[in-house]
C-alpha cells in the first residue's frame, strides 16, 4: 500500500471520498490510491483499532479519517457522512466496498437468514450509502463506484447467492446511473479472485492451480482494483456511467469465474 502524506496534487486533488469496508484489503488499497492521487478520504470498517491504524498509515487526519461501524447500520451511515462533511467537506466520491458472504454451498441448502443478511449488506446497504452520500452533497456532482464481482456475471457454484447479490449490484448501478445523471456518474467494478483475506477460501493452498486458469496467469492484487477505482473516480472517465468494469485477469473470457 502506498499513499502520499499530503493531498492536493494529482487528478483527484481537492476531492473528498468515502470508502466503506476499508480497514484492509481492496478497500484500503483503494483509499491509498485515492490519497496518492490527491483526495482526502473517510474510511469505514467494523473494528475501531484496525481502522485507526489504516487511517494513520494513509497519512493521518490531514488526509484520512476512520469512522467505525457496521455498513448496514443506518446510524453509522449518517454519522460517517456527517463527520466527513465536518472534517473535509461534501463528498465527491463514494466507493461501496463493504460486502459479506457468510454462506457456502448449494442454493437449495442456503439458510434464509443468511440470504437476507447477504442481500441486506451487499445490495440494500449499497443503495443506502448512496442515498446518504447524496443527502450529504454528492448529488451536486461526483462519482459512485460499487464493488460487484464476476460472480454476478455468471454462475458461481458454492457462492451462488453472493453472486445473486452482486448481479443485483450491477442492476442497481445501471438504474442509479440513469436516475442520478448527469451530475453523478455511477459505475461498478467486477473483480475475479483477488488475494485478500475475504477471498482466501478460493485460493489458499492451491494458488498455482487457480492462477493457471487465468490468461494472465496470476490472481488479482488489491492494487489492481484500486487502479480501476481511481480511473472511475477521476475525470478520465467523465463520459462513462452505468458500466461494470471487469477486472479479472481474463478469466471470464475463458468461460470460468
Amino acid at each position: 500500500m502506498t499513499a502520499s502524506p499530503e493531498a492536493g496534487s494529482g487528478r483527484l486533488a481537492g476531492r473528498v471520498a468515502v470508502i466503506t469496508g476499508a480497514s484492509r484489503g481492496i478497500g484500503l488499497a483503494v483509499a491509498a490510491r485515492l490519497v496518492a492521487e490527491g483526495a482526502r478520504v473517510a474510511i469505514t470498517g467494523r473494528k475501531p483499532e484496525p481502522l485507526a491504524a489504516a487511517a494513520a498509515a494513509l497519512g493521518g487526519e490531514a488526509v484520512a479519517i476512520g469512522i467505525p461501524g457496521r455498513a448496514d447500520d443506518p446510524e453509522h451511515r449518517a454519522a460517517a457522512l456527517a463527520r466527513t462533511v465536518e472534517t473535509f467537506g461534501r463528498p465527491d466520491i463514494l466507493v461501496n466496498n463493504a460486502g459479506i458472504n457468510p454462506a457456502y454451498g448449494p442454493l437449495l441448502d442456503l439458510d434464509d437468514a443468511a440470504a437476507r443478511k447477504i442481500f441486506e449488506v451487499n445490495v440494500l446497504g449499497t443503495l443506502a450509502w448512496i442515498r446518504e452520500a447524496c443527502r450529504a452533497g454528492l448529488a451536486q456532482g461526483g462519482s459512485v463506484i460499487n464493488l460487484s464481482s464476476v460472480a454476478g456475471l455468471r454462475s458461481s457454484p458454492g457462492i451462488a447467492f453472493y453472486g445473486v447479490s452482486k448481479a443485483a449490484v450491477i442492476a442497481l448501478t445501471e438504474q442509479l446511473a440513469v436516475e442520478l445523471g448527469p451530475a453523478v456518474r455511477v459505475n461498478a467494478i467486477a473483480p475475479a479472485v483477488v488475494k485478500t483475506r475475504f477471498a482466501e477460501a478460493l485460493y489458499v493452498g492451491r494458488e498455482a492451480e487457480v492462477s493457471a486458469g487465468y490468461p494472465l496467469k496470476r490472481l488479482g492484487e488489491p492494487d489492481d482494483i484500486a487502479a480501476a477505482a481511481a480511473f472511475l473516480a477521476s475525470d478520465d472517465s467523465a463520459w462513462i456511467t452505468g458500466q461494470t468494469l471487469v477486472v479479472d485477469g481474463g478469466i471470464t473470457i475463458t468461460g470460468g469465474v
